[in-house]
């Protein structure tokens, strides 16, 4: 009777009334010890609604975050304290699914068995386990690993608007990441549109990449508090394959302006003072909190990179400064660049990257990128002369300066292999080294007689070559049968 009378008083502590309700907003009377910060509450039938404790009001209210819309919440209802924070699942059965912030999955097939399920809420690894070796991350790509190489446990920012190339982009790095380094790679969609995220998964299912991939998303039709912790549940599970799977992981989030707005909108339904521009006053404590735990350590590293939006292309925004502030590289996307069908799209003047120093990527890997970039800015700066008076104007040194450009232009652009199906070239993965030699060869002038052609859409420098031999061997004989059906007509 005694245990009875015990268990019944825990179960009574389990639960709590909801006392007020303000849209995403809830306020719960607990009577008894009141639950931590973070702790997750369930209402409503079967537990649908999932409220986040942010606040403990006095020694009987908290103030929480719905994660889920609160229609059919009223006060009165009972609430269940589950005794834990929002957890995510983690484990080897996790590849190739896609999840939304509860872990639920969302891809139409049963879930996973097998898993174990961690709280997002995790510290980032402390110094005494951080790498403090500065390595450069490849891609394969030669316009990123040349002139903005990206940092092996950094993050990089990716400008792009719609239709310049960046899910490409993004489609053959987490291909070559998988195919060639044997890492994971995880997208994480914040307040992505259900379009772009059901598009996105057909063309990772068609690229073959899916099986060493996760992908989990918080649909921007959903409440601020699950775009607000889905990139804590999409961390945690890049934690695991680093620190017990101990592989390297490509973390792909979109779109990280999206997550500090998400944060602006629970202070505000909170009631915190907004700071600068109506942000929350925490925005960079939160933002940090994110960012720390991307991190390069003993046992892995997990690199990302951010599709980052700039309200109103101000770069003195709040939430951009705050952002650009923990970035190792900038990737700027450029539409004329596309236009002119020199793909991928990365323009070689406004990105840059902070391990293209002496130190970190070489001496030789050093000057050779301050040697293309030197003359891709002269020849943007003839330009106007040369649209104005024509290139016979330019003197003979301008000329080379013209010619080499136009020809490392060209030879930084790639062909992909997840493209192979609407352009039938077959992909190219070019080594750092090749992509270096190319380019010290073309600005020796070593490729000035070949047409410019030659260098397009090729992999190593080498292939030029090979691909005037084979245009060189089919022209007579194009030539050859050209002339035929003429003298058939003369026998005739």
């Amino acid at each position: 009777m005694k245990e009875r009378q015990v268990r019944t008083d825990k179960d009574a502590a389990d639960f709590g009334v909801v006392a007020a309700v303000r849209g995403s907003v809830v306020d719960i009377r607990f009577d008894a010890a009141l639950p931590p910060i973070h702790t997750l509450l369930r209402a409503g039938d079967a537990g649908r609604i999932a409220i986040e404790v942010l606040a403990q009001r006095d020694e009987h209210h908290v103030r929480g975050i719905a994660l889920t819309p609160t229609q059919g919440l009223a006060r009165g209802m009972p609430v269940h304290d589950t005794g834990g924070p929002l957890q995510a699942p983690v484990g080897k059965k996790i590849l190739s699914r896609m999840f939304d912030v509860f872990g639920n999955t969302i891809d139409r097939q049963p879930a996973p068995d097998a898993v174990q399920w961690r709280s997002v809420h995790q510290p980032p690894p402390p110094l005494v386990r951080r790498s403090t070796r500065s390595e450069v991350f490849e891609t394969g790509i030669k316009a990123i690993d040349v002139l903005t190489p990206l940092e092996r446990g950094g993050k990089a920012g990716l400008f792009g608007g719609a239709g310049v190339g960046k899910t490409v982009l993004l489609t053959e790095m987490i291909h070559n990441m998988i195919g060639h380094q044997e890492g994971v790679s995880i997208f994480c969609g914040i307040g992505e549109r259900s379009r772009e995220g059901e598009e996105l998964y057909r063309e990772m299912k068609a690229a073959g990449v899916l099986p060493n991939m996760v992908m989990i998303f918080a649909q921007m039709n959903e409440p601020p508090g699950a775009r607000f912790r889905v990139g804590h549940a999409a961390l945690t599970m890049a934690e695991y394959f680093r620190d017990d799977e101990q592989r390297d992981v490509l973390l792909l989030i979109d779109n990280i302006f999206r997550f500090i707005q998400a944060g602006s909108e629970v202070s505000g339904l909170m009631g915190q003072m907004p700071s600068r521009l109506g942000y929350q006053p925490t925005m960079g404590t939160e933002l940090a909190a994110l960012e720390e735990r991307i991190a390069n350590t003993d046992s892995g590293a997990i690199t990302s990179i951010q599709a980052v939006y700039v309200p109103a292309d101000d770069f003195t925004d709040p939430a951009a400064v705050h952002t650009f502030s923990h970035l190792s590289a900038s990737i700027v996307l450029s539409r004329k660049r596309a236009s002119e069908g020199l793909f991928p799209a990365i323009d070689p003047l406004q990105s840059s990257s902070k391990v293209l120093t002496p130190g970190i990527v070489g001496e030789r890997h050093y000057q050779l990128a301050q040697a293309i970039r030197r003359t891709l800015a002269q020849y943007a700066e003839l330009k106007d002369i040369i649209a104005m008076l024509g290139l016979e104007q330019l003197s003979p040194d301008d000329r080379k300066v013209v010619a080499r450009a136009r020809r490392l232009e060209r030879f930084l652009t790639q062909p992909f292999f997840t493209t192979e199906q609407f352009t039938n070239m077959s992909g190219k993965l070019v080594s750092l080294q090749d992509s270096l030699d190319g380019c010290e060869r073309i600005l020796a002038d070593e490729f000035k007689d070949f047409p410019e052609s030659a260098l397009y859409m090729i992999g190593t420098v080498d292939e030029a070559k090979a691909k005037i031999k084979t245009k060189t061997e089919t022209e007579p004989q194009a030539s050859e049968a050209a002339k035929e059906p003429t003298h058939a007509v003369d026998d005739t």
